[in-house]
């Protein structure tokens, strides 16, 4: 792994130069981990034009000697200012994730060391992370097996009956991915029963599950760091009519967004393909949230496809794509892939059926 965190540093260099920096201290911790795989919570980086310098405080000495055994180590408490002393040159510091009194701690810290001049240089590292490198992509893979795994296993038990409860459904889905490798969920696990399903982002309840309910659920599984994100909807006994119509037409805009994940394709393109299937059904009302969204070492990070995304796919991009149709007192469905960009078509991650399940 260090010739992979090795590679990425120097893929930021590249930044570094197109942007006239000297140098570049990193002090968002994904960042760090992104640059050198360091997973404790407090550390700082400066990554020079030739050299890298990593800084952590003693609790952490011994994880540093082994998750980071090929940077300079520094041991302070206080990482940013530590590095940030030894910074010179046209220095440039993540303005997007520090605050105004660190600011001024910084550039007094920076005054006191070696004189570096600081300079606002905010999303360097992101734009590195919106394209994965294979490695983080077999960590995602690995996550949305785990969260894969526990959905069967979960209806293969009998895990999804009427009277259960949104909230049991969803500890059981969240010990489900556990008991597959995962270190736990991704994010709050959502599960939506009946008309509750009409909320995009519902909170489980302890309102039960009835025969004849569609059940949405929202979940991922977290796996090095990296995380997955699918949902799936079932249906508690034989289905109405109008689920299974729903269900068709969001399955129909989930297929199209999926086949606009082209190397090329606009962000605003892809959910264009895929809005435009429910808007022909009249329900673009029902359809309120953008496509989908970047996964990596965040479960919500760049890219946004959305009808206000600006920017095109890259091959190697992980994104979901997500469209959902939500009738307020009656119900909804939302069908979501974890997907990566590929040449010709994009490689599936989530690989649960999207037929609609009748339990």
């Amino acid at each position: 792994m260090a010739e992979v965190h090795g590679r990425r540093r120097n893929a930021l260099r590249r930044l570094l130069d197109d942007r006239s920096l000297d140098a570049l201290l990193v002090t968002n911790l994904l960042n760090v981990r992104y640059l050198t795989g360091f997973t404790g919570s407090n550390a700082a980086l400066l990554v020079t034009r030739d050299n890298a310098i990593f800084c952590t405080d003693g609790r952490y000495e011994t994880s540093a000697q082994s998750q980071v055994p090929d940077l300079q180590r520094v041991i302070e408490r206080d990482c940013a200012l530590a590095l940030a002393a030894r910074a010179k040159g046209r220095t440039g510091f993540e303005s997007d994730h520090v605050t105004v009194d660190g600011l001024q701690a910084l550039t007094e810290a920076a005054t006191a060391g070696l004189h570096a001049e600081l300079h606002k240089a905010p999303g360097l590292t992101a734009e590195l992370r919106i394209v994965k490198d294979e490695t983080e992509i077999e960590a995602l893979r690995m996550a949305c097996a785990a969260a894969d795994r526990a959905l069967a296993a979960l209806i293969e038990h009998g895990g999804l009956r009427p009277g259960r409860t949104e909230r049991e459904v969803a500890r059981a889905l969240d010990d489900g991915m556990r008991d597959q490798g995962a270190e736990g969920p991704a994010f709050a696990t959502i599960v939506a029963a009946g008309e509750h399903s009409a909320i995009p982002h519902h909170e489980p309840t302890d309102a039960q599950l009835k025969t004849g309910d569609l059940v949405k659920m929202d979940f991922g599984a977290l796996v090095d760091g990296y995380h997955s994100d699918m949902t799936r909807v079932v249906v508690l006994g034989p289905a109405a009519d109008w689920q299974t119509e729903l269900y068709a037409l969001v399955a129909a805009s989930q297929a199209a967004g999926r086949k606009a994940l082209k190397p090329g394709a606009t962000f605003a393109e892809v959910d264009d393909a895929a809005r435009s299937v429910i808007a022909a059904a009249g329900r673009s009302e029902q359809f309120m949230h953008g496509l989908g969204h970047g996964v990596g070492l965040e479960i919500h990070e760049a890219p946004a496809l959305s009808r206000a995304g600006t920017g095109t796919l890259a091959a190697g991009m992980a994104v979901t794509v997500e469209p959902g149709v939500y009738v307020p007192g009656q119900g909804g469905v939302r069908i979501e892939d974890t997907l990566i960009v590929r040449e010709g078509a994009p490689e599936l991650l989530t690989l649960t059926t999207k037929e609609l399940v009748v339990v």
